[in-house]
Formats: structure tokens, C-alpha cells, sequence
């Protein structure tokens, strides 16, 4: 009887880990990687220890160092690039798409808005006269027509991967998961 090699093993980034119900929108992404094939490893799976007696920024540095060890040991990420508190999207979720990128996994990314990343800023621009300063105002913007920042764009494909944008209802801008599904059926053509 031949043994079957685990599952190939799905690191899920995104801003989800700072919701009200980041583990159950955890879990809900672990079980459609299972139904897949995969194992979803999720940044909350993250194992900190006893952390309470710990300044902040060393609990800080337990989190980035840990999540780091997650992504060490899976086969490729697939990331919610949706914008998160701005025109782009999260930050933390930016690094992880560069440290795998950087350490040679493919890399998948999903956006549930169809709108590219200039048209975004453009749109903020307009309604922020009164907030941004000069500079920003006169600076360029960032104009190729792609879901994202080039670097953020082009490294996702230049990994392997693709970048999906779905629309998705307006409540459910983040949580969404259509774009997430379509990831998992690209994973499986990738690394199933």
C-alpha cells in the first residue's frame, strides 16, 4: 500500500486576520483549501506562547517571526489584495507576498473590486483635496491598467501565479471568497 504525501500546503494572507471574526473567516478558507486538496495555513495558526507579560513590540516580533516560519513551510500563498484601509491593499499582506516571492513559491492574489489601481487612487484624490499635502496632490500616479502596485502585480505573475478580480457585493467588499475559490482551482493547476 502506497503512503499519500501530505497536502500541499497554502499560506492565506490577507487583511481578514484583523476582523471581528478572523478565525471563523480563517477556518472557512481552511476548509475550502481542504474540499480542494489543500492544507490552508492561516496567520492566526501562528503558535505565540504565553505572550501577555510581553511588551508590545516583542509580541510584535514573535508574530512576524512565526508568520515567517508559516510561510517557510508552504508551497505557495494566496493572497486577498483587496484594498484594506486605503487605495491598496494591506500592507502586511504586501510583505508576504514579497518574502514568498522571495524565497521562490508561486504566488496567487485576488481582488473582489474590478477596479485597477489608478482609477482608485484617482477617485481618492478627488475626494481628498483638503486632506492630502502638495506633494502628494502633484506627484504622478501609477497608470498600467493593473489590479494593484506593479511591484505587487508583476511579482504575482512573474512567480507563477495570477491576479483575479472579482466584483462582489459592496457589504462583503473583503470577506468575500469568489475570488479565493478561483485561486484554489488555479493552485491545483499549479502545484495539485
Amino acid at each position: 500500500m502506497t503512503e499519500q504525501p501530505p497536502p500541499r500546503r497554502i499560506y492565506l494572507a490577507g487583511p481578514e486576520v484583523f476582523f471581528a471574526n478572523a478565525v471563523a473567516q480563517g477556518e472557512e478558507k481552511k476548509r475550502l483549501c481542504a474540499e480542494a486538496g489543500f492544507e490552508g495555513v492561516y496567520p492566526l495558526d501562528n503558535e505565540l506562547g504565553t505572550t501577555g507579560h510581553l511588551p508590545p513590540q516583542d509580541v510584535a516580533r514573535r508574530i512576524s517571526e512565526g508568520n515567517e516560519a508559516l510561510m517557510r513551510s508552504c508551497d505557495l500563498i494566496v493572497a486577498n489584495c483587496t484594498p484594506f484601509r486605503s487605495v491598496s491593499m494591506d500592507v502586511g499582506t504586501a510583505f508576504e507576498i514579497g518574502f514568498m516571492r522571495g524565497i521562490g513559491r508561486p504566488v496567487l492574489g485576488y481582488s473582489n473590486t474590478p477596479a485597477d489601481y489608478a482609477s482608485r487612487v484617482r477617485q481618492v484624490a478627488e475626494a481628498s483635496q483638503a486632506i492630502w499635502d502638495q506633494e502628494s496632490h502633484a506627484a504622478d500616479i501609477e497608470d498600467f491598467g493593473l489590479a494593484e502596485n506593479l511591484m505587487i502585480a508583476v511579482a504575482i505573475v512573474d512567480a507563477g501565479g495570477e491576479f483575479v478580480t472579482v466584483e462582489v457585493p459592496e457589504d462583503r467588499m473583503l470577506s468575500d471568497l469568489t475570488g479565493f475559490r478561483r485561486c484554489l482551482e488555479i493552485a491545483a493547476r499549479l502545484i495539485g
